[in-house]
C-alpha cells in the first residue's frame, strides 16, 4: 500500500470505545483522573483499538537504523562505526534497550534503513533504502523516492507487527547525527530557531554545540524546506529513520495499533506524521519528555503529554520501553472491578 492510500485510510479514534473507557474509570473507587496520564493512555488506546477492553500482553519496539551525513561536520563525538557496532548489538539483543525490554516481556526488532556501509548481522532486518544521508549542511539527506521508500518501509512494518500479533507498537532509533537532523526538521514544522531546539546529544562541548547549531541553520537556508510538505522537509533535512519513524506512525494509525513514542527523534518523527494526516494523532502516546530541549515544543505541537519526565537521552526506544510498567500498573487498577459500588459508598462527582 502507498503512503498516500495509507493516509486516507487513516480514521480518528472511536467516540463510543472512549466513552466506555471514561466510564469505566470514574466507576473505580478512587478520584476522578487519579491517575492523570495513565488513564488518559488507556482511554486513548480503547478509543483507537474500538474497544474498552484493552490488552498490551505483545509489544514490539521496531528500532529503526541509519547513519546522517551531517556527522562530518563534527556536530557529534561518535562517528558511523558506532551506528554499525550498536545495530549489530540490538541484533544480538546485548545493547542497552535489549536488557530493558526483556524485563518488560517486549520483542526488539532492529532494522538496517541505512547504515554506512553495514554488511548485515545476524537479527538485523534489512530494509536498506540507501548507505546513509547526504550531508544536509551541503545539500539534500536524500531523493524525494528515497525518503517515500523509507515512510512506506515503516508503514509495512507497522503492518507487519499487527498481522504476528502486537498489540502495541514503540518507536526506537539508532544513528549517530540524528538529534541534529531532528532538531533540523523540527525546526521547519515550528517555526523557530535551531538555537532553541538543539541539544547537546551524546555530550558536546560547548564548541560542538555551536558547530552543530551552525549545520542546522546552513542546512535550512541551502535546501529551503517547504514546511507546508512534511515529505519535502524530511527528504531535505531529516534522515532515514525519521522518514521510517514517520511511516510507523502512520501505519500504527492505519491499523489501529497504539504507537508508544520514545524521544525527541520519534517525536518528530511522529509530528510530520500528524501534518501529514491529523487523524493519527489519535495512535500516539508519548513515553517520556526527552532532556533534548526540543522535545517538549513537539510534544506540545503534537498535544501530548510524556509519562516519565526522567532527563532520559539514550534513545533506541528506552524511554517507550520504561514507559511500559506504568501502562501495566494503570491495566491493573482498570482492569480490577474495584468499584465504588462494590466498597458501598458513593462515586464521586465533578464539583
Amino acid at each position: 500500500m502507498t503512503w498516500k492510500e495509507t493516509l486516507e485510510k487513516i480514521q480518528a479514534g472511536e467516540e463510543t470505545a472512549r466513552a466506555q473507557a471514561l466510564r469505566r474509570w470514574d466507576s473505580l473507587a478512587k478520584p476522578l483522573g487519579s491517575l492523570g496520564i495513565l488513564e488518559e493512555a488507556i482511554v486513548r488506546i480503547a478509543a483507537l483499538t474500538g474497544t474498552a477492553e484493552v490488552c498490551l500482553k505483545n509489544r514490539a519496539l521496531v528500532v529503526l537504523c541509519a547513519d546522517n551525513g551531517v556527522v562530518s561536520q563534527g556536530v557529534s563525538q561518535s562517528d558511523a562505526s558506532v551506528t554499525r557496532a550498536v545495530t549489530a548489538a540490538l541484533g544480538n539483543q546485548s545493547s542497552t534497550v535489549n536488557y530493558m525490554a526483556q524485563k518488560v516481556n517486549c520483542q526488539v526488532v532492529p532494522v538496517d534503513l541505512g547504515v554506512l556501509d553495514f554488511l548485515g548481522a545476524p537479527g538485523v532486518k534489512n530494509c536498506r533504502v540507501r548507505n546513509g544521508t547526504g550531508d544536509i549542511s551541503q545539500g539534500p539527506a536524500m531523493t524525494r523516492a528515497q525518503c517515500i521508500q523509507a515512510i512506506e518501509t515503516g508503514i509495512s512494518l507497522a503492518q507487519e507487527a499487527k498481522e504476528t500479533g502486537a498489540s502495541i507498537l514503540l518507536t526506537g532509533e539508532m544513528g549517530i547525527g540524528n538529534t541534529t537532523t531532528s532538531c533540523a526538521v523540527a525546526s521547519v514544522l515550528l517555526g523557530r530557531d535551531p538555537g532553541q531546539l538543539a541539544g547537546r546529544g551524546s555530550g558536546l562541548s560547548e564548541e560542538g554545540f555551536r558547530r552543530k547549531v551552525r549545520a542546522i541553520r546552513q542546512a535550512i537556508c541551502r535546501n529551503a524546506p517547504d514546511p507546508g510538505d512534511p515529505i519535502s522537509v524530511l527528504q531535505t533535512v531529516g534522515g532515514l529513520d525519521l522518514a521510517g519513524l514517520c511511516g510507523l506512525c502512520l501505519g500504527g494509525a492505519y491499523v489501529r495499533l497504539p504507537v508508544l513514542l520514545d524521544g525527541l527523534i520519534a517525536d518528530v518523527a511522529a509530528l510530520c506524521a500528524v501534518r501529514l494526516r491529523p487523524q493519527a494523532a489519535d495512535a500516539l502516546l508519548a513515553g517520556h519528555v526527552s532532556a533534548e530541549p526540543g522535545a517538549q515544543w513537539v510534544l506540545q505541537a503534537l498535544g501530548l503529554r510524556g509519562m516519565i519526565q526522567a532527563e532520559m537521552r539514550l534513545g533506541e526506544g528506552t524511554g517507550a520501553v520504561a514507559a511500559l510498567p506504568l501502562l501495566d500498573l494503570a491495566l491493573a487498577v482498570y482492569q480490577s472491578g474495584h468499584t465504588f459500588a462494590q466498597l458501598g459508598i458513593e462515586a464521586y462527582t465533578p464539583q
